[in-house]
This record gives structure tokens, C-alpha cells and sequence, in this order.
């Protein structure tokens, strides 16, 4: 590998994607894509390896994403000029595709009729059919109530349109004028990233093109190995649970990583089988980006200057167990499959703190919440599916500055400006604010909570907001930093109707109606006693701070003017200093759950059920895990095995299988 050559040809396949990034972007119909950004393109070796991924604009979390089961399937030779495969199937391609509404597509670059490249692309369709507007609701229980689903199939052969599969496409959309606008906005940034290749191989001939691919992923390996190797060796364990639709469901997430001279294994065995609940995800057989994704950022703020590539990942070896949450199998339904993927970069953040001798950051909000309604269009009278907004939540405090009010670390989703939907929406929004006195404390503070209210103004709107979570079990505090905020959603704040709602599937909504949603926050990192006083004298003066919290959490004495009295407050401190402070600080509800569920014995019920009929198997984790909640006993390995016997005898015709 030429160094020199490699950092050149690096810098040329970025601006290849990052150009076709912006044709998409630029030309995309639906609010999602063109604002919010849910899209993607990128361009791949032969053998499906990404080579090259913007970073500019558009989705970040989907680098090294598995083309090669996808290729495999088709038959590389059943491609050619021309052609252009669409697919939304997360089965068949087994982790290409997350959930079915993001369509994607796979073009087959040639050069002098040879196959050198495969250009990728995708965008979240804003509508795919199925039983709600939008296509995703979290209470959905299988694939076919989420619309359309689509094997690999050409799209285009030779140049030429398939018009029956435009037409399915088409017949199973609210919205297929704008889907289909969604589409040919891919193909102009495919069509781009074509041509510039075979720019780049007029120059340099295709086989040092062909041959740059491999030492630019090259590259990207070295410089992860590296940034893996400042990891002390050794295998570190973390568990965090994600909340279903209802207040009974739940999901355990369970995460080994095993460091070891510049690579990392990760087993994510015991995590708890696919939910009856859209928070599936299928993450196939090879290390998903989507799981990983907390690792990916590790890497890339050691040396942000590693090429956004396949090569990252492949000091990486993840195993996800198949039938978990993590790792679904058909027909699972997955439309809010963030969630889950926000839990696994929880648990992994939990597990590379307890590595770093210094850790690295608390859990950011975990709510990935994206509000979807249909309503009658104000401009021309005809329903219309619309994003109105997304809403993420304060991100939890890092080991050296603050998180962030808001928004988390995790997501790089744009927001909606009030003034856009507002003209295509019939919602008025009433208000987006920060929260004040919602910062948890630590030597540095998560971010503050976000709060929207929205007001419906036709006569009836459907509102659908998927990936809500925190609302039950806060994110987790750092070296003795305060556990997060839970997340609220109130209808008609203020008036004789109210009510909370609690996480939102699917609200019908009357004119006049107001669903007030207040995001969750992070945690806190390091002890509150060791926040500098002049960064909470600043939070007192912007109105993000009361009094009264800050003499609560931080031991500040106020003079009779109302100033900080640094001799007072600092005797106070020494008071309150503790010598024992917990590495995490878990919520109320979650130390609930540990005293009766030990981590260990949580992790062997989830693998004991996966060696049962897949139909029975989260009914019987949740049956078990809450018969022992209500016990309160601690469980040990053998109530576990007694338990989880009786409860899949009292089920009719199911019977263990013969191996795990």
C-alpha cells in the first residue's frame, strides 16, 4: 500500500459519495429525507465491502452495512448495465435492510462490461402501506402489519423500468407520488456516483481504482486497531433494559466485550428473545453497524481523521444470538427497531466505561422519538402523511464537558423548522423549549430535557411516534452522576380533559387537541460536589438552574445578596462528600428489578427461552420475569429452571427443542 496514493484515492471516493449525498438530498419529495435527513447513499466493492461513506449529510450509522448476502443472493452475474435492484426486506437480505420502510437500492457499476463497484442507496419511506399512517406503530406484533414487503428484484433491467413493481409500490402507499420522487432522488446520487468512478478510472486506470478500494478499507482497519489497542485488555459485562409498548413489556439487553490486542468480541448472549412488539431488529450473520454503532464512534473520536468505511469494522466480531430482539427472525415486526438499536450502543457505552480507566460518558436520553401524522393537507384538502418533528432528548454528560440540551449523542437527524409544518400540516406548534431545572447533576451535566406541544387543527389527524423509551427506566448516571429524567406525554396540558398517555402508539386526535411531549435526559458523569461554581452561577443567571436544585444537589450556600458563598458552600461539600460513590447510578425501578433479578440469572432465563418454540418464547420470559417481580424474592438458578418448566407446561403443545 502506496501512503500517499491511499490518502489521495481516500479523499476522491469521499467526494464521490459525498456529492451523491447532496444529489439526494437536494432532489428528495418527503419531509423526512429532505429535512430530517433519513436517507443515505454510499459505493462498495465487488464482494459488498463499503469503500466510501459521506459524512457531510444524510444517516451516519449504516457504514460497513452487509450488501454480500444480498449480492450472493442475486447472482453477480445476473447483473448489468443498467440494471437497478430495490429491495425493503430485512429477511431475505438478512441486515441490509433494518425495517421494511427503508427502500433500498443496490447499482451495479461497470467499467469496459466488467463489474467493479456496487453503488447503495436508501431512504425511510414516509409511507409503505400497512394498518397506520406512516407504516410503523411500536404495538404492531409481525411484518405484515407494517405494508409492503419486497424482495430483491430488479427495478430497472438494461435501463429499462419495471412498471408492475412501480405499480405494487405504488398501489401500497399513502403517499406514492412522493415515494416515488424519494426513489428517483436516489437514483440521480447512484447515477452520480457511476459516472465518477468511471472518471476516476479514465485517470488511473480501473485496476488501480479496483485495487485503491482494498487499501483504503485497509487503511480505515490499521487506524481502528489502533484506537481499539488505547482499550485495556480484558472482558467487561453490561446490561440495560428496554421498554415495550406497555408498562409489563420489557427486554432485557445483555452485552460481553472481550478486548484483546487491537480487537474486540462481543457476545450478546442472554439478551432477551424478539418482542410481540415492533423493536425488532435483524442484524444478520457478519457484525451489524447498527449494533455497533457505540464502538464505531469510540473509533472514530480517538482519529477522526479514520475513513468512514468497511475496514472499521472489521476489528470488530459481534455475536447476536438469532430470535433475540437484537437479532430477529420472520415474521418479526421491526418498525421502531431504533429502539433497540439505542439500548445496544447503552449497554456498550456501559461496558467501554468500565474499561477506560477514566470511563467515557453517561447514558444519553435513549429516546429516539419521530412524530408522524396524517391529517388533510391545509393547501389542497387531501390526507397526507407528514413527519412533523423528531425529539431525542438531553445527552447524557461526558468525562470532560457537558452533554448536550435536546438532542444525544447517538443521532444525527435533523430537525423540522416550525415554518414547514406548519404550511404542509394542519399542526400548529405551540411550543419547542428546553426544560429548565432538568439537567441531571455530576461534575458535568447531561443535557436538559426538550419539550414540544402541538396542536391539531383539522377535524381529525392520527398521530404515530415511534421509538419512545426512558419512560420507565431512566438512563444511568456515571461516577456517582445523577440518574436521568424520564420522558412524559400529557394530552391537553392544563386543561379539565387532561390525562398522560405515557408512550404513544397511535393517538387519534380532535380539533383543538394539545399532546404536549417532554423528551427524557441523559445521566450525570462524576460527583455533583465537584461541579465548578461558575458554571453553576451561569446556569442560575440563563434560567437553567433554580436555587433551590442548585442548593439541593450541588451543597450551594447563597449569601444574603443571593451570590454564591464559596467558603460555606465548601464546607458543605465536605459534609456531603461520600467515600463510597457508586460506578452507576441506576433508577429506582431498575434497582426494583436487580434486587429480584440478579444480572446473571436474567441473562440464563433469556438463553433458556431461546430453546423454546419461538412462539412462546418472550411470553414465557415475561410471564417468569414478572411472576418473580411480584414474588420479590431474589431468583437463583434453580427457581429459575422450576419456573420456567411450569409456565411452558401450562402452554398447550409446546415443547422444548432439542438443541440451543
Amino acid at each position: 500500500m502506496d501512503a500517499v496514493r491511499t490518502a489521495i484515492m481516500s479523499n476522491r471516493f469521499n467526494a464521490i459519495v459525498e456529492e451523491a449525498s447532496a444529489a439526494v438530498y437536494r432532489t428528495a419529495h418527503t419531509t423526512f429525507v429532505k429535512l430530517v435527513q433519513d436517507y443515505q447513499c454510499a459505493v462498495a466493492t465487488v464482494d459488498g465491502d463499503m469503500f466510501a461513506y459521506p459524512m457531510l449529510s444524510g444517516v451516519n450509522v449504516f457504514v460497513g452495512s452487509p450488501l454480500k448476502p444480498t449480492l450472493d443472493a442475486i447472482g453477480r452475474e445476473n447483473l448489468k448495465p443498467g440494471d437497478i435492484v430495490i429491495t425493503n426486506d430485512p429477511f431475505t437480505t438478512d441486515g441490509l435492510v433494518t425495517h421494511l420502510m427503508d427502500i433500498t437500492l443496490l447499482y451495479p457499476i461497470f467499467r469496459d462490461d466488467r463489474l467493479i463497484a456496487i453503488g447503495w442507496a436508501f431512504v425511510h419511506a414516509s409511507d409503505i402501506g400497512g394498518a397506520v399512517p406512516g407504516s410503523i406503530s411500536p404495538a404492531f406484533t409481525e411484518v405484515f402489519q407494517e405494508g409492503l414487503r419486497l424482495r430483491p428484484v430488479k427495478l430497472y433491467e438494461g435501463g429499462v423500468l419495471n412498471t408492475t413493481v412501480k405499480a405494487i409500490l405504488a398501489d401500497n402507499s399513502r403517499i406514492p407520488g412522493e415515494v416515488w420522487g424519494d426513489i428517483q432522488a436516489m437514483i440521480s446520487g447512484l447515477k452520480s456516483i457511476d459516472r465518477r468512478v468511471n472518471e476516476l478510472c479514465g485517470r488511473y486506470g480501473g485496476q488501480a481504482v479496483e485495487q485503491a478500494m482494498q487499501d483504503v478499507i485497509s487503511y480505515a482497519e490499521s487506524k481502528a486497531r489502533t484506537a481499539i489497542a488505547s482499550i485495556p485488555d480484558g472482558v467487561y459485562d453490561f446490561s440495560d433494559y428496554l421498554e415495550g409498548i406497555n408498562d409489563r413489556q420489557i427486554a432485557f439487553f445483555s452485552a460481553r466485550m472481550t478486548v484483546s490486542k487491537g480487537e474486540i468480541h462481543l457476545d450478546f448472549s442472554g439478551t432477551d428473545p424478539q418482542l410481540p412488539a415492533a423493536y425488532n431488529l435483524v442484524s444478520g450473520a457478519s457484525t451489524h453497524p447498527y449494533v455497533v454503532q457505540c464502538l464505531y464512534a469510540f473509533i472514530l473520536t480517538m482519529d477522526p481523521l479514520t475513513p468512514r468505511n468497511a475496514g472499521i469494522l472489521r476489528a470488530i466480531y459481534s455475536y447476536t444470538p438469532r430470535g433475540t430482539v437484537l437479532n430477529a427472525v420472520f415474521p418479526a415486526s421491526g418498525g421502531s427497531r431504533a429502539a433497540s438499536a439505542t439500548r445496544a450502543y447503552d449497554v456498550l457505552l456501559g461496558c467501554i466505561n468500565q474499561a477506560l480507566p477514566e470511563g467515557l460518558a453517561a447514558a444519553d436520553s435513549g429516546n429516539a422519538g419521530v412524530i408522524v401524522v396524517a391529517a388533510p393537507d391545509p393547501r389542497t384538502g387531501r390526507d397526507r402523511v407528514n413527519v412533523i418533528n423528531t425529539i431525542h432528548g438531553g445527552g447524557g454528560a461526558r468525562r470532560s464537558r457537558d452533554g448536550v440540551d435536546g438532542t444525544a449523542v447517538r443521532y444525527s437527524q435533523r430537525s423540522v423548522p416550525v415554518e414547514i409544518i406548519e404550511v404542509e400540516t394542519a399542526m400548529i406548534m405551540r411550543a419547542i423549549r428546553i426544560v429548565p431545572d432538568s439537567r441531571r447533576a455530576g461534575r458535568y451535566v447531561s443535557g436538559a430535557a426538550l419539550q414540544m406541544e402541538i396542536e391539531n387543527t383539522a377535524h381529525r389527524a392520527v398521530m404515530t411516534v415511534r421509538n419512545m423509551n426512558r419512560f420507565v427506566f431512566s438512563a444511568w448516571g456515571f461516577r456517582g452522576g445523577e440518574h436521568g429524567v424520564k420522558g412524559t406525554a400529557v394530552l391537553n396540558p392544563g386543561r379539565p380533559d387532561e390525562r398522560s398517555i405515557g408512550k404513544i402508539s397511535v393517538l387519534e386526535l380532535n380539533r383543538g387537541d394539545v399532546i404536549q411531549i417532554t423528551s427524557p435526559t441523559g445521566g450525570g458523569f462524576g460527583d455533583p460536589m465537584e461541579r465548578d461554581l461558575a458554571a453553576i452561577a451561569s446556569e442560575i443567571r440563563n434560567g437553567m438552574l433554580s436555587t433551590e436544585r442548585a442548593s439541593q444537589v450541588y451543597a450551594v450556600v447563597f449569601d444574603e445578596h443571593g451570590q454564591i458563598d464559596e467558603v460555606a458552600t465548601a464546607a458543605r461539600r465536605r459534609e456531603r462528600t461520600r467515600a463510597d460513590t457508586p460506578e452507576f447510578t441506576f433508577c429506582d425501578e431498575r434497582l426494583r428489578q436487580d434486587q429480584v433479578w440478579p444480572q446473571d440469572m436474567r441473562r440464563q432465563l433469556a438463553a433458556m427461552a431461546l430453546t423454546y418454540d419461538q412462539r412462546i418464547r418472550s411470553q414465557l420470559v415475561g410471564t417468569v420475569h414478572h411472576r418473580m417481580m411480584n414474588d420479590g424474592h431474589q431468583v437463583d438458578t434453580k427457581i429459575i429452571q422450576q419456573m420456567v418448566d411450569d409456565e411452558a407446561a401450562n402452554m398447550t403443545g409446546v415443547r422444548r427443542l432439542e438443541t440451543y
